[in-house]
């Protein structure tokens, strides 16, 4: 079925030509209609300011909703908080002992429920020590610092037949779903012949319902409820390995950064409200067949972004539209980096186009390994060199 055809016409709009148009009132928009001027901040506007270092392998950041304190994930298996300008000495959650931290693998994100404040549940994404995947309920203890390590629930498992490409992020939606990115299951070119493959979860980002069902329902409008040769619980597929995904609200948008084999890394944004969607993979490359001079991309999604594998990085990393308040003419603009390269940059989606692209001088940051959000929604970024960085205006 082509996309079209699961659009309404709101959400065709949405898609294919309003999608970044709105979002933004008058008061950060970039353009000066008046003038013809860019408003748009120049690259000394902004700086990274560092919160805090010493992280073994930070690769998430996250908070509840109104928050002060920072959550961090290890990859190694601790959850650390930072509560102002400390570190605090004892980890949120230590499950360092369940978890398989080589390569691709460890403790790779955390999503708190969107009644945390009420319920205390969060939820971990993790390679086991036999390399599955798993995806973890916890409970926040007595202490508000520390997490019931004994109030663990497996909501998913799931075997994996290689050690790379486990994606690893997983977010709560605007919808109060809970999403789950996988990768193609590993190895190379996807040699397992998952990324078109509806029978499997990898490959996919699934959405399923962790209040409606134990461990989990599936919600009535996933696409493939009605479809016997697809998991119920993908909600799109086609992807190699998205490392970081991020729900834009103000533009109904779900942003994905895939990571590419050996030509182009990619970044995808489509109508957050649309599923079923094909990334393409691995029929695909960015814009460009893989290992083929001709295929057929019929109602498959092509990036609004690429760039190649090589001399600008080896793996794209996602990250956020800014949407808080300390930086108030960057709003509406997504950050993402490369795990190889260390350059941060970032566009503005108009009309479904990766518009006021630009690269940002920020100094010697280190290898860039995820972005991340606070419970106010300003900008952290994650360094392969231990530390947390804040994206602050410039003095």
């Amino acid at each position: 079925m082509l996309i079209e055809e699961r659009l309404g016409w709101f959400a065709a709009l949405v898609l294919f030509g309003f999608l970044g148009g709105s979002g933004c009132d008058s008061s950060t928009t970039d353009v000066d209609d008046q003038n013809g001027e860019d408003n748009t901040p120049t690259i000394d506007e902004v700086e990274l300011n560092l919160v805090a270092g010493g992280f073994s392998t930070p690769v998430h950041l996250s908070a509840p909703a109104g928050d002060s304190r920072l959550f961090v994930v290890e990859k190694p298996g601790r959850i650390r908080l930072v509560d102002g300008d400390q570190v605090l000495a004892t980890p949120f959650l230590d499950i360092s002992s369940l978890v398989s931290n080589g390569g691709e693998q460890g403790l790779l994100s955390l999503a708190f429920h969107p009644d945390y404040a009420a319920n205390g549940h969060f939820y971990v994404y993790y390679t086991d020590n036999g390399g599955a995947t798993r995806v973890v309920r916890y409970t926040v203890s007595g202490n508000s610092n520390a997490a019931d390590a004994s109030s663990a629930k497996l909501i998913l498992q799931l075997d994996q037949p290689a050690a790379n490409h486990n994606g690893g992020l997983i977010t709560f939606g605007p919808d109060g779903m809970l999403y789950i990115g996988l990768g193609d299951g590993g190895g190379a070119a996807d040699q397992y012949g998952n990324g078109q493959n509806l029978n499997t979860l990898l490959g996919s980002l699934l959405r399923i319902d962790v209040d409606g069902g134990d461990p989990y329902a599936i919600p009535p409008d996933n696409p493939f409820v009605s479809d016997v040769n697809a998991r119920d619980e993908i909600w799109a597929y086609g992807l190699r390995n998205p490392w970081r995904y991020s729900f834009d609200e103000d533009q109904a948008a779900l942003y994905i950064a895939d990571v590419g084999q050996n030509t182009w890394e990619e970044v995808n944004v489509e109508s957050a409200a649309v599923g079923g969607l094909n990334y393409g993979w691995n029929v695909m490359e960015g814009n460009g067949c893989f290992n083929a001079v001709n295929c057929n991309s019929a109602g498959m999604v092509l990036p609004v972004l690429q760039y190649g594998n090589g001399v600008e990085g080896c793996a794209v990393v996602g990250g956020f539209v800014y949407r808080g308040s300390a930086i108030t003419g960057l709003a509406g603009t997504y950050f993402y980096s490369d795990n190889c390269t260390g350059w941060i940059r970032s566009f503005k989606l108009e009309f479904g186009q990766a518009a006021r692209q630009r690269e940002w001088e920020l100094g010697d940051i280190g290898r860039v390994l995820s972005f991340g959000e606070d419970g106010a929604k300003e900008l952290y970024m994650l360094s392969a060199n231990g530390n947390v960085y804040r994206f602050v205006p410039a003095p």
